[in-house]
Protein backbone atom coordinates (compact mmCIF):
# COMPACT_ATOMS: atom_id res chain seq x y z
CA UNK A 1 0.00 0.00 0.00
CA UNK A 2 2.90 2.60 0.90
CA UNK A 3 4.47 1.59 -2.65
CA UNK A 4 1.28 2.47 -4.53
CA UNK A 5 0.75 5.59 -2.52
CA UNK A 6 4.08 6.27 -3.29
CA UNK A 7 3.68 5.52 -7.27
CA UNK A 8 0.43 8.01 -6.56
CA UNK A 9 2.15 10.94 -5.14
CA UNK A 10 5.38 10.70 -8.34
CA UNK A 11 2.29 10.55 -10.36
CA UNK A 12 0.93 13.36 -9.49
CA UNK A 13 4.42 15.26 -8.97
CA UNK A 14 4.88 14.61 -12.62
CA UNK A 15 1.28 16.03 -13.05
CA UNK A 16 1.99 19.06 -11.21
CA UNK A 17 5.55 19.23 -12.87
CA UNK A 18 4.29 18.92 -16.63
CA UNK A 19 1.22 21.73 -15.58
CA UNK A 20 4.08 24.11 -14.47
CA UNK A 21 5.09 23.34 -18.00
CA UNK A 22 2.31 24.07 -19.85
CA UNK A 23 1.78 27.24 -17.68
CA UNK A 24 5.41 28.59 -17.92
CA UNK A 25 5.02 27.80 -21.97
CA UNK A 26 1.58 29.95 -21.66
CA UNK A 27 3.42 32.74 -19.96
CA UNK A 28 6.02 33.00 -22.64
CA UNK A 29 3.38 32.54 -25.20
CA UNK A 30 1.05 35.44 -24.12
CA UNK A 31 4.49 37.75 -23.50
CA UNK A 32 5.61 36.87 -27.09
CA UNK A 33 2.45 37.55 -28.73
CA UNK A 34 2.16 41.13 -26.78
CA UNK A 35 5.84 41.63 -28.23
CA UNK A 36 4.65 41.10 -31.38
CA UNK A 37 1.38 43.22 -31.09
CA UNK A 38 3.62 46.13 -29.97
CA UNK A 39 5.74 45.73 -33.06
CA UNK A 40 2.90 45.31 -35.26
CA UNK A 41 1.07 48.70 -33.62
CA UNK A 42 4.27 50.68 -34.23
CA UNK A 43 4.80 49.52 -37.24
CA UNK A 44 1.36 50.56 -38.37
CA UNK A 45 2.32 54.00 -36.24
CA UNK A 46 4.97 54.61 -38.52
CA UNK A 47 2.56 54.08 -41.91
CA UNK A 48 0.01 56.56 -40.54
CA UNK A 49 2.69 58.98 -39.66
CA UNK A 50 4.03 58.81 -42.87
CA UNK A 51 1.18 59.08 -44.92
CA UNK A 52 -0.11 62.16 -42.94
CA UNK A 53 3.49 64.05 -43.22
CA UNK A 54 2.94 63.19 -47.29
CA UNK A 55 -0.52 64.83 -47.19
CA UNK A 56 0.21 67.92 -45.04
CA UNK A 57 3.50 67.91 -47.42
CA UNK A 58 1.16 68.18 -50.57
CA UNK A 59 -1.34 70.54 -48.78
CA UNK A 60 1.56 72.83 -47.75
CA UNK A 61 2.59 72.87 -51.35
CA UNK A 62 -1.54 72.98 -52.84
CA UNK A 63 -1.04 76.28 -50.85
CA UNK A 64 2.09 77.48 -50.81
CA UNK A 65 1.86 79.28 -54.32
CA UNK A 66 -1.57 80.72 -52.74
CA UNK A 67 -0.36 82.35 -49.76
CA UNK A 68 2.70 84.19 -51.50
CA UNK A 69 0.43 85.95 -53.43
CA UNK A 70 -1.88 86.35 -51.12
CA UNK A 71 0.67 88.06 -49.27
CA UNK A 72 1.62 90.41 -51.96
CA UNK A 73 -1.36 91.95 -53.09
CA UNK A 74 -1.80 92.35 -48.98
CA UNK A 75 1.64 94.43 -49.32
CA UNK A 76 0.72 96.35 -52.50
CA UNK A 77 -2.26 97.24 -50.70
CA UNK A 78 -1.01 98.67 -47.13
CA UNK A 79 1.93 100.62 -49.58
CA UNK A 80 -1.34 102.33 -51.30
CA UNK A 81 -3.09 103.02 -48.10
CA UNK A 82 0.06 104.30 -46.35
CA UNK A 83 0.58 106.36 -49.19
CA UNK A 84 -2.81 107.52 -49.36
CA UNK A 85 -2.95 108.51 -45.78
CA UNK A 86 0.87 110.14 -45.95
CA UNK A 87 -0.96 112.31 -49.13
CA UNK A 88 -3.89 113.39 -46.91
CA UNK A 89 -1.22 114.27 -44.19
CA UNK A 90 0.77 116.55 -46.18
CA UNK A 91 -2.97 118.28 -47.34
CA UNK A 92 -3.80 118.87 -44.17
CA UNK A 93 -1.58 119.52 -41.99
CA UNK A 94 -0.84 123.13 -42.24
CA UNK A 95 -4.68 123.38 -41.65
CA UNK A 96 -4.91 121.14 -38.64
CA UNK A 97 -1.42 123.65 -37.28
CA UNK A 98 -3.10 126.87 -38.13
CA UNK A 99 -6.51 125.45 -35.95
CA UNK A 100 -4.21 124.53 -33.15
CA UNK A 101 -2.76 128.13 -33.00
CA UNK A 102 -5.78 129.89 -33.31
CA UNK A 103 -7.39 127.68 -30.26
CA UNK A 104 -4.83 128.03 -28.16
CA UNK A 105 -3.79 131.49 -28.92
CA UNK A 106 -7.18 132.39 -28.55
CA UNK A 107 -8.26 134.15 -25.28
CA UNK A 108 -11.39 135.15 -23.87
CA UNK A 109 -10.89 136.79 -20.57
CA UNK A 110 -14.15 136.12 -18.25
CA UNK A 111 -14.47 135.34 -14.53
CA UNK A 112 -14.73 132.37 -13.37
CA UNK A 113 -18.73 131.49 -12.80
CA UNK A 114 -18.06 131.45 -8.85
CA UNK A 115 -16.31 134.74 -8.66
CA UNK A 116 -19.51 136.63 -10.74
CA UNK A 117 -21.50 138.85 -8.59
CA UNK A 118 -24.76 137.59 -7.76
Amino acid sequence: MAAQQSQGIQTLLEAEKEAAKIVQQARQYRVQKLRDARSEASKEIEEYKKAKEEEFKAFQASHAGSTMTIQSALDKETEVKLKEIDQIFSQKKDEVVNVLLSRATLVKPELHRNLKKA
